[in-house]
């Protein structure tokens, strides 16, 4: 623990928005600290995509100049519904560009475009390209000896330990390798760095997607003498009048109280990972169905329990209370898994999912939130005891694609079909006896599948037709980059159960951050950032990163908020 115990704010939690706090406040001359549960820093940002979703910044109007604030207020309208906040939107949109161009101008943080479209390119409002962008990779020996102290990524998203961007760039190298002289000289260089890497490190070095902009926050923090306090918890609010005026802090050394001149700022990354608040808001664990979340352990609902126990409230309104991810559970051995987010595999042609019944029930290749949503619902509809997807391929697109952590040829199979997590029938009939589905309505589903597919159609869910399906689909296939039939034995299944990205739902503030109690007054002294606090998106996930996006900018709102107060105050 630092001898210093009274700063101007304390910021509890390491993720994107607890550190653009931070970094903000620090920039606007304030005393600050972060505090982190975990050994690590960088919580749930470290193992995600590393997408932003921030409207009218300056990279996405260069690819996409006609876009403009009516157009994104029409959207967000639109995918928000009935909780749409004309005050927390506005926030958001018109802060969004000026965060993005503050850190970069001020910080270690750069951003890249993307190609990403909306996930719902074709509603009201919605975009084609420009409104995504993405940390710039990042070679983490520039953290120095706190190299050690940034959280790794999610080990089922890398391949022998090595990251891909997001964007999905390098991975079509990867799928071309056998195919392209191109694309091969790309991997082998890609895999030789890798291996020296780890040979001198233990680790890869060159990080991207959440990875990336994790670690080019704590540089920021870091080089702004920010201490980033790991192995250190949040016990208790610290109230003094009325007024929140510290934390009491668990470390190594015991309990401390840590002092607050201007304020606490929750950002525990919401509660993904607290079993009795999940059990009470997610439709399907009412049911009783598994949950399995890749998110951080630590992300047990601090942030919620802490606000509670001083006055403020959480509400649990959302249709849609977390970011729904279809997931698989891959087997390590010793009773330990890993989780898998099945965030490429749906979109590939010739690949298709259905229930235990053999059914099809939704479009495969929308959104992974889409996805699960539709997920639950049908569980629901048809009484199943699980929310379960089986994903179905033959012999040619698992060659091609892989399935889930299983990945493309000429890489070896053999290891997963004998731990169970690839299942493998020489005909339909005798997969669907392995994987417990009805094997008779599994043989009509795919029959009815290829009557389409043959020509690049579903007739069924409309696949491919959207600008999103295509653009994590395969360009190279046509006519219909996400359709392909399934005609090639053997055939091959992977189970997905539901997980999440993080959650939705959470503490009530002002568009500022301030914690509200239930009768809407604010708490004095206490904010709240990130997934600790309700999202703007009202429990919909209409974009590729509407989390980070909003989480880093209101981090930013709520630190120029506190100074701009100071300020003020100053100024009486």
């Amino acid at each position: 623990m630092a001898q210093q115990t009274e700063y101007d704010l304390i910021v509890v939690g390491s993720g994107a928005a607890g550190l653009s706090c931070a970094v903000t406040a620090k920039k606007r001359g304030l005393d600050v600290v972060v505090i982190e549960k975990e050994p690590v820093f960088g919580g749930t940002t470290a193992l995600s995509g590393g997408v932003a979703w921030i409207p009218l910044n300056h990279h996405g109007l260069a690819q996409n100049p006609h876009d403009s604030m009516d157009k994104v207020r029409t959207f967000m309208i639109g995918e928000t519904g009935q909780f749409f906040n004309e005050e927390a939107v506005t926030t958001f949109l018109e802060n969004g560009p000026k965060m993005v161009d503050f850190f970069e101008k001020e910080t270690a943080l750069e951003f890249v475009p993307t190609a990403y479209p909306d996930y719902h390119p074709d509603a009201a409002g919605g975009a084609p390209i420009g409104r995504s962008i993405l940390a710039k990779p990042f070679d983490i020996r520039l953290l120095g000896k706190d190299m050690k102290r940034m959280k790794p990524p999610l080990q089922t998203i890398t391949f022998m330990g090595m990251m891909f961007n997001s964007s999905n760039a390098d991975l079509k190298h990867f799928f071309q390798a056998t195919k392209s002289l191109e694309s091969f000289v790309f991997v082998a260089k890609r895999i030789l760095n890798h291996f020296k890497e780890l040979a001198l490190y233990g680790r890869a070095v060159q990080v991207t997607s959440g990875n990336a902009l994790a670690a080019r926050l704590a540089k920021s923090a870091l080089d702004l003498g920010i201490p980033i306090l790991t192995s250190t918890s949040a016990h208790r609010i610290v109230t003094q009048n009325q007024r929140v005026t510290g934390v009491e802090v668990k470390s190594a050394d015991g309990f401390t109280e840590l002092h607050a001149r201007l304020g606490v700022v929750l950002a525990c990354g919401g509660f993904p990972q607290d079993v009795k608040r999940i059990a009470a808001a997610y439709p399907h664990r009412k049911r009783g169905a598994e949950h399995v979340s890749p998110t951080p352990e630590g992300n047990t609902g601090d942030g919620m329990r802490l606000a509670e126990a001083a006055g403020g409230q959480v509400d649990m309104r959302y249709q849609h209370p977390a970011a729904w991810m279809p997931v698989s559970k891959v087997p390590y051995g010793n009773g330990k898994f890993g989780v898998f987010v099945h965030l490429l595999d749906r979109y590939k042609p010739g690949v298709i999912g259905v229930m235990q019944d053999g059914e099809r029930f939704c479009n495969e290749s929308n959104s992974y939130h889409d996805v699960g949503a539709d997920m639950i619902a049908t569980s629901a509809e048809k009484s199943f005891a699980q929310t379960e997807m089986w994903l179905i391929c033959d012999k040619v697109a698992l060659s091609r694609y892989g399935l889930g952590y299983v990945k493309p040829a000429p890489m070896p199979i053999g290891k997963y079909l004998k731990n169970g997590y690839l299942k493998k029938g020489k005909t339909l009939a005798e997969l669907a006896q392995v994987c417990g589905i009805n094997a008779e309505q599994l043989q009509a589903t795919v029959n009815e599948f290829n009557q389409g597919a043959t020509q690049g159609q579903d007739l069924q869910y409309g696949r491919g037709t959207n600008a999103f399906n295509r653009y994590l689909a395969d360009p190279n296939h046509q006519p219909n980059p996400c359709v392909a039939p399934i005609q090639t034995g053997p055939f091959y299944a992977v189970h997905t159960v539901m997980g999440d990205l993080g959650t939705f739902d959470g503490i009530s503030t002002t568009p500022t951050g301030q914690v509200l109690r239930a009768d809407g007054q604010a708490i004095e002294g206490l904010y709240a950032v990130g997934n600790d606090r309700a999202s703007v998106m009202g429990g919909n996930y209409p974009a590729a990163g509407i989390t980070l996006g909003p989480n880093l900018t209101f981090g930013y709102v709520t630190a120029n908020h506190i100074a701009d107060t100071v300020k003020a105050n100053t100024a009486v």
